[in-house]
């Protein structure tokens, strides 16, 4: 048996990247998955591969993760078309990156907005369907909620990212007395159209990071899914408010020089 066999799974920000990675895997597991996204012809197209490899997914329309209507809307479509909802996973985000000297507060407040904000609403609107199926929330953190940096300027990307995991904690205390567990995966460096864009540039300072990483190299979108899969299955029946660190080993030691060869 699959294992997310007849869960309907809300997925926001199905598009490209980890969103679209994390909707083929779940239909792929069984799961009857509901994505959304901004882009929303590209979201579709996410959906045509689903039902090409046989799988159930739904596109209801754009979807907003900012906006609390769009929100709603979006998941009254998805217990509509599907009879309730098993899983949430908040995935969608926007990020602006920026010092603390020099970053514009309206760029602060975008940031956020669409990864912190967008979580919140998310879960909110779709709590009382988890209520009812004993369902699982899975958040997208970051290492930049666990740590600083000294190459890349962040300030409103690591404070929301911080706040994501936090919030999970919270969603598991408060989701425990109806059966519903909560998790967070916070991702390193994951190599993907947004991060060859800006982090992974040729300019950018970040750009060699691989070097510094223990497993050496970057992450892929699948790195990230195949955690979250197992936090949505009943494999981790008796994990909650836990946050699952895919980044190769990078927090976890303090940088320095790459040694030639392993002693």
């Amino acid at each position: 048996m699959k294992r997310l066999e007849g869960k309907v799974a809300l997925i926001s920000g199905t598009a490209r990247g980890q969103g679209r990675a994390a909707a083929l895997r779940f239909a792929a597991e069984g799961a009857l998955v509901v994505g959304g996204d901004l882009l929303h012809e590209e979201a579709v197209e996410t959906q045509r591969l689903i039902a090409r490899e046989g799988g159930t997914a739904l596109t209801p329309g754009p979807l907003d993760i900012t906006d609390e209507a769009s929100v709603r809307s979006w998941v009254a479509d998805a217990a509509d078309a599907f009879g309730g909802i098993d899983i949430v996973y908040a995935n969608a985000g926007a990020v602006r990156f920026g010092g603390i000297g020099s970053q514009p507060y309206e760029d602060f407040t975008f940031t956020v907005r669409a990864e912190l904000d967008s979580v919140w609403l998310t879960v909110r609107a779709a709590w009382a369907h988890l209520i009812d199926s004993r369902g699982c929330v899975l958040t997208v953190g970051s290492t930049a909620g666990l740590t600083g940096s000294l190459s890349n300027q962040r300030t409103a990307h690591a404070a929301s990212k911080g706040g994501v995991i936090a919030l999970t904690r919270q969603l598991a205390a408060e989701g425990a007395p109806y059966g519903i567990r909560a998790n967070c995966v916070s991702p390193g460096m994951i190599d993907t159209d947004g991060s060859r864009a800006n982090l992974l540039a040729d300019d950018h300072p970040m750009r060699s990071i691989a070097r510094h990483i223990p497993l050496g190299r970057t992450g892929t979108p699948d790195d990230v899914v195949n955690a979250a899969v197992f936090l949505a299955s009943e494999e981790a029946s008796y994990i909650t408010g836990a946050n699952l660190v895919v980044d190769g080993g990078w927090s976890a030691v303090l940088p320095g020089p790459v040694p030639d060869a392993a002693n």
